[in-house]
């Protein structure tokens, strides 16, 4: 018994990031709401099933061969699953880190507790003549870590609840506690993160505001933002809200209980899990419904979804717009490679206030347009807002330009549906200079992810000069949009590891370079990984 622990010493250490890859892909899927982690499990299963180490179960046969030597043959083995695990965590791309937090680190215990049982139960039990059943029992557990975590996230429910309304008690007092404070909740398909730092620059100019930190923006990160950030001297709280199903913006609402609701624009994000474009709507708007009768709701008047929409609350409503009429209308639109001018006309003011932003694109005036609609309810100074607008800065991996060698990225890499992805199109075309994009496509769009990236590539190709897609079999429909545009075929080059896209840059580029990294997804995504 003693020479089979020693043998699992390079098991445990190969264990160790097998289950770190699972629980990370669990992270990613929001712990498995609306079944998306297993959904994802049995969809790749050449990442998760499929597998290298489903060779070491022949391999272990040997055992039976050398029966003296076996500590050594299940030393060797192991050692070389843990150094191929090694490799693979190197190479992947993570478009959001790994986060040990609390939750995760009870997955860990969860995990070790159904590991040593099993030990305990061999240790129980054991016997020299069934060595070779106890490796490949063991080796079972490793192999099966997708499954596995997916058990053991299940084991963890009752803990979870637990967990969750002790946390959520604690927000509701807090909030309770702070009865002068004003809340604001931003919703939508795409623009949330953006308009929220947009909307908190603007309002600390005159108060002490707050925003949920990165993208906070399920129950979990709200009440911790509540709990950990909000401090008793903010003024405001800017809730950002994140929806993948029917609810989930009540259930945020019912904590935070907003008195001023944001809807940046509505697109097909998460079509998958919502099911239907009307189920997006009505999600987005349970924001706005749950208003009080004295809230205030900034609407988009050049959204169609938001115009036709009947409203069932009788709040105010302020509405943006550029293209219709609106109670806050920007007009004048300068936009370059630099920044944007542009002037806004406010309801009941005749004059038109110039603004001026370094930030990127058209999409991103209707984000301040939203900011500046607040901002004049709660009567901040026209000046200051104007100033707040000339400091804004972009967001990191939202259509945010800098300089790589010779080169200038348009880091896009939080953009994952229609909408975004075309408007970083256009603001790609704005740029003087060769353009190239990379891209893995888009995903989470159901039975219209063809279709919707089939179009993606209609537009690429009446942008880019050349075009680098990510994991053939991913971006096909892309290609096949491309092709559709008699695209030519010289300038499209597929590869299924997005580090490989660099090399290829330095070989493509011109005297002037901008390269349009969009929807950059985790290496577990791509079809290399």
């Amino acid at each position: 018994m003693n020479n089979l622990l020693i043998s699992l010493i390079p098991f445990i250490l190969y264990m160790i990031l097998k289950y770190r890859k699972a629980i990370y892909m669990l992270q990613q899927n929001s712990y498995n709401v609306s079944n998306r982690y297993i959904k994802w499990v049995f969809k790749n299963p050449f990442k998760t099933l499929i597998t290298y180490d489903l060779s070491l179960f022949p391999l272990l046969l040997i055992i039976l061969i050398l029966k003296d030597y076996y500590i050594y043959v299940a030393f060797l083995l192991f050692s070389l699953c843990f150094y191929i695990e090694l490799k693979l965590i190197k190479k992947e791309q993570q478009k959001k880190p790994f986060v040990i937090t609390s939750r995760v680190k009870r997955l860990f215990v969860t995990l070790f507790i159904l590991f040593l049982t099993l030990i305990y139960f061999i240790y129980r039990n054991y016997n020299d003549e069934y060595i070779l059943y106890y490796y490949l029992i063991i080796a079972l557990f490793g192999y099966l870590s997708f499954i596995i975590t997916y058990i053991i996230n299940i084991i963890n429910i009752p803990a979870e609840k637990f967990v969750y309304l002790y946390y959520l008690n604690k927000a509701k007092k807090k909030l309770k506690n702070m009865p002068n404070l004003e809340i604001v909740g931003i919703t939508g398909s795409y623009g949330k993160t953006s308009s929220k730092n947009i909307l908190n620059t603007i309002l600390s100019s005159e108060y002490n505001s707050y925003p949920t930190p990165k993208s906070f923006n399920t129950p979990y990160g709200l009440m911790k933002s509540i709990n950990n950030g909000l401090d008793k001297f903010d003024n405001v709280f800017i809730a950002e809200m994140g929806a993948c199903k029917l609810k989930d913006i009540k259930i945020l609402c019912n904590l935070a209980k907003p008195k001023y609701g944001i809807i940046t624009t509505i697109g097909v994000a998460h079509l998958e899990t919502f099911k239907s474009e009307e189920n997006i709507v009505k999600g987005k708007f349970e924001l706005i419904e749950t208003l009080p009768s004295d809230g205030v709701a900034i609407l988009n008047r050049d959204d169609s979804k938001q115009v036709n929409y009947k409203i069932k609350n009788t709040c105010k409503i302020i509405w943006i717009g550029i293209e219709n009429k609106a109670d806050v209308m920007a007009s004048n639109l300068k936009l370059s490679h630099t920044g944007t001018t542009f002037k806004v006309k406010f309801k009941n003011d005749d004059k038109l206030y110039d603004f001026e932003t370094k930030l990127l694109g058209r999409h991103n005036i209707y984000n301040i347009l939203d900011a500046l609609a607040l901002g004049y309810e709660l009567n901040i100074p026209i000046p200051k807002m104007q100033a707040a607008v000339k400091s804004l800065m972009p967001i990191e991996h939202r259509l945010e330009l800098k300089k790589y060698k010779d080169m200038y990225l348009i880091d896009d890499a939080f953009n994952s549906n229609p909408t975004g992805s075309k408007m970083a199109l256009e603001v790609l075309n704005l740029m003087p200079g060769k353009k190239i994009i990379v891209t893995p496509g888009m995903i989470e769009l159901g039975s219209s992810q063809y279709e919707l990236n089939n179009k993606f590539g209609e537009y690429i190709a009446d942008v880019c000069d050349d075009v680098i897609l990510v994991g053939e079999q991913q971006t096909k429909p892309i290609y096949d949009g491309l092709i559709l545009k008699k695209y030519d075929k010289k300038h499209i080059y597929i590869l299924n590891d997005v580090k490989e896209a660099f090399v290829l840059i330095e070989k493509l580029k011109g005297e002037e370079t901008f390269v349009l990294l969009e929807n950059d997804l985790p290496d577990l995504f791509n079809e290399g990984g």
